[in-house]
C-alpha cells in the first residue's frame, strides 16, 4: 500500500516514485494549487497537486481534516525560501500524480494542535487524542522504556515470569478490587495490587533472578500520577546482598535514563538515610535540584517564653526546624498569609516567619511579631545556624515532628517553584535506613512503613518485640527530582522472624495462618536470603516526556474517579450475569420516607445495593 513512510521521504529520495499513507493533518489552497500535509506516525510531508491532475484535484478539493488518504507522486525539492527547517521532510514535497481517499472522517472534536482542550473530551475521543505527534512521542518512549529494561535485565540472566491476576485479597495498604466467582458462589478473587508475595515464592522456587514487567490493581483515591490500575517493574533476586542488588539496579536506570531520554546519571547514585532526608528536607523525597534545606532549631528555643516554639522544642516527639529563603525578604505579607494557608493543609497551626533586615544589628536588625519572645541568644543561634543574610527571610515550623516535616517539606517546594528555585537537570539519589515500623496515633499500634515482609537489620528477632520504634528496616526508595520511582527491600526470608514482625503488627498466628499461610509455610522449607524492588513503569514515562500527569503516557486511562468515557466503564452488569454469580440486587426504595423494605427486583440501576447470599 506504500513504500514509505511519511517521514522516510528526505532529499536522498529527489526525484524518485513514492506511495505514503496517512492522514489529512492540515490542507491548504494557494491560488489554484493545493497543499496538503499527510502525517502518519513517523511525521508529516507536504503533498503538492496541481489542476493537472485533474482527478487527484478534485479529491484534494472535497478531502478535509483527518481524512485517510493514500498519495503516489514523485519527489522533488521545495522552491528556495519555502523550505522548514523543522521537519526532517521540510526540504522537499511530493507532486501528487494520484490520491485516494481511504476513509472519509467527520469534523473531528478538537484540532489536534489544541493544547487547551478539555481533558474529558480528550479521553472520551482517544483514539483522535492519540493521533498528537506528543502523544505518539509519548507511547514511542514508553516502548523505548520497556525494551530498554527487558534487554537489560535478560542480560543479566533475570527470567521474565508472568504472576495470577486472579488471587487472594491480603492487607497491602489499599482497597482490592474484587472479582466473584461463578464456581465458587459467595467467594471472591482479589486483582493484585503488586505481585509481592508471587515474586517472594519465585525465590523460594529457586528462579533467583525475576522480572515482571505487569499489571497491578488499587481501589484508593486518585491524584495526577495515581490510576486504578497501573504497571510495575517488578524485579527479585536471591543471594544478593544489598549493596550489590542496588548497584545491579542503578546500572539498569542509567541505561534507562540515558537510552530512553538521553539522561546521563551519576555513578554512583548518592545515598541519604532516611532519618537525613527528613531532618534536611521534611520528606522522604527529596527533591535536589532546590537548594532550600530545613534546620532544627528546637535546642534554641527550648528554654523561650514562647509557648509555640518552646512545647514542640521540649516533645519527644515534636521539632521546631527553620527554613531559609534567600532574597525572600522581597516576599510581601499578602503572600506569606497565602503560605500560611497553604501550610494548614498540612497540618499547621501557623507560619512564623522573620525578615531579616540587618543580619549584624541583632534583634534591631530583624522584622517579626514573633522577635519579641525570643531572647538574644536564641535569635543569634537562630541566625548563625540558619546562615541567614541580609534580604534573607526565615520560616519556622513548631510542631509534632509529622506535621512540621509535612508542612516544611512541601512549603520548601512551593517556594522552589515560586521564586523559580528549581535547578534545571537531574537528580537522583537512594534513600536507604526508613524505620521498620511507624506508630499509628488514630488506631494506637505499629504499623508496616514498607509492607510486613520487610527484613530488620537486625538479626534478632527479640528486638523487634521490645524495641519496635528503633527497628531500622533494610528498605530503600530510589527518588529522581523528587518524585519516588522505586522502592523496596531485603525480604524477611527466616519464620521466626517473620512471626516476630506480625507480633509487632498486632496479627496473630491464626490471622497469620488466614491471610498469610502459603507464604509462611514456604518459610519452612528452603527459603533463600532474597529482596528486590518495584518501580512505577508510569511515573517513569510521566518523568522523562515532561508530563503533568501519568494520564499523558498511558493509552487508554480513567480519569480522577476511576472512570473510562471512552468506554463508559464501570458500567451496570446484566441481570442474568448477577444471578449467575449468585449476587442478589437489591433496589433502593424511591420515597424519601420510612417504608418497608421493597422485594427483591429482577433488575439493577448502577447505585443499586449488591449482596452476596
Amino acid at each position: 500500500m506504500r513504500t514509505h513512510f511519511c517521514g522516510e521521504v528526505t532529499e536522498r529520495l529527489d526525484g524518485e516514485p513514492v506511495a505514503v499513507c496517512g492522514w489529512l493533518h492540515r490542507r491548504r489552497d494557494h491560488g489554484g494549487v493545493i497543499f496538503i500535509d499527510l502525517r502518519d506516525r513517523s511525521g508529516l510531508l507536504q503533498v503538492v497537486i496541481d489542476p493537472d491532475t485533474p482527478e487527484a484535484f478534485a479529491l484534494a478539493d472535497r478531502a478535509r481534516s483527518e481524512y485517510v488518504l493514500r498519495v503516489e507522486g514523485r519527489v522533488r525539492y521545495r522552491p528556495e525560501g519555502t523550505e522548514n527547517p523543522e521537519l526532517a521532510t521540510g526540504r522537499v514535497e511530493v507532486l501528487a500524480k494520484t490520491i485516494e481517499v481511504l476513509n472519509e472522517s467527520r469534523t473531528p472534536p478538537f484540532q489536534l494542535d489544541d493544547e487547551a482542550v478539555n481533558e474529558e473530551t480528550r479521553l472520551r475521543y482517544r483514539y483522535v487524542d492519540l493521533r498528537r505527534p506528543k502523544m505518539h512521542g509519548n507511547l514511542r518512549l514508553r516502548s523505548e522504556v520497556t525494551r530498554t529494561v527487558r534487554a537489560y535485565l535478560d542480560s543479566h540472566g533475570f527470567l521474565d515470569v508472568e504472576t495470577p491476576m486472579l488471587t487472594k485479597a491480603t492487607p497491602e495498604g489499599a482497597r482490592d478490587y474484587l472479582v466473584p466467582s461463578r464456581t465458587q458462589q459467595g467467594r471472591f478473587f482479589a486483582l493484585p495490587q503488586s505481585p509481592q508475595l508471587f515474586k517472594q515464592l519465585l525465590m523460594m522456587s529457586g528462579v533467583e533472578r525475576y522480572y515482571q514487567i505487569v499489571r497491578c490493581f488499587r481501589d484508593e483515591d486518585l491524584r495526577a500520577d495515581r490510576q486504578p490500575e497501573f504497571t510495575q517493574i517488578d524485579i527479585e533476586t536471591s543471594f544478593l546482598e544489598m549493596d550489590a542488588f542496588l548497584d545491579l539496579i542503578e546500572g539498569m536506570v542509567r541505561d534507562l535514563f540515558a537510552r530512553a531520554g538521553g539522561v546521563e546519571l551519576p555513578d554512583p547514585l548518592p545515598r541519604l538515610t532516611w532519618r537525613e532526608a527528613m531532618e534536611r528536607f521534611g520528606t522522604d523525597r527529596p527533591d535536589l535540584r532546590i537548594g532550600l534545606e530545613l534546620v532544627e532549631v528546637a535546642d534554641l528555643v527550648r528554654d523561650c517564653e514562647f509557648k509555640v516554639f518552646a512545647g514542640p522544642a521540649r516533645n519527644p516527639r515534636g521539632r521546631v526546624a527553620a527554613l531559609r529563603v534567600p532574597g525572600g525578604g522581597a516576599i510581601p505579607r499578602s503572600r506569606i498569609d497565602g503560605y500560611t494557608e497553604f501550610v494548614g493543609r498540612f497540618g499547621a497551626k501557623g507560619l512564623a516567619w522573620i525578615k531579616v533586615n540587618d543580619a549584624r544589628a541583632g534583634r534591631e536588625g530583624l522584622q517579626s511579631p514573633i522577635v519579641k519572645f525570643l531572647d538574644d541568644a536564641a535569635i543569634a543561634g537562630i541566625v548563625e545556624r540558619t546562615g541567614a543574610e541580609d534580604g534573607d527571610l526565615v520560616f519556622f515550623g513548631a510542631d509534632s515532628a509529622n506535621v512540621v516535616n509535612d508542612s516544611l517539606g512541601a512549603l520548601r517546594v512551593r517556594l522552589g517553584r515560586d521564586l523559580e528555585l528549581v535547578r534545571d537537570g537531574w537528580e537522583a539519589l537512594w534513600v536507604v535506613e526508613f524505620p521498620m515500623f511507624g506508630w499509628d496515633e488514630r488506631e494506637k499500634r505499629w504499623s508496616a512503613l514498607h509492607h510486613p515482609f520487610t527484613a530488620p537489620v537486625t538479626d534478632d528477632p527479640e528486638t523487634l518485640r521490645f524495641a519496635p520504634g528503633d527497628c531500622v528496616s533494610r528498605a530503600y526508595d530510589l527518588v529522581v527530582n523528587g518524585h519516588e520511582l522505586g522502592g523496596g527491600s531485603v525480604r524477611i526470608h527466616r519464620p521466626e522472624m517473620q512471626q516476630a514482625a506480625f507480633r509487632v503488627l498486632g496479627i496473630g498466628e491464626e490471622e497469620a495462618e488466614e491471610k498469610f499461610g502459603f507464604l509462611l509455610e514456604s518459610l519452612r522449607y528452603g527459603c533463600p536470603p532474597h529482596g528486590g524492588i518495584a518501580f512505577g513503569l508510569d511515573r517513569i514515562v510521566m518523568l522523562l516526556a515532561g508530563a503533568e500527569s501519568i494520564r499523558d503516557v498511558i493509552a487508554f486511562p480513567k480519569t480522577q474517579t476511576a472512570h473510562c468515557p471512552l468506554t463508559g466503564a464501570p458500567s451496570a452488569a446484566a441481570p442474568d450475569q448477577l444471578r449467575e454469580l449468585g449476587i442478589r440486587v437489591r433496589t433502593p426504595a424511591a420515597a424519601p420516607a420510612p417504608a418497608p423494605a421493597p422485594a427483591p427486583a429482577q433488575g439493577g440501576a448502577p447505585d443499586s445495593a449488591i449482596q452476596t447470599p
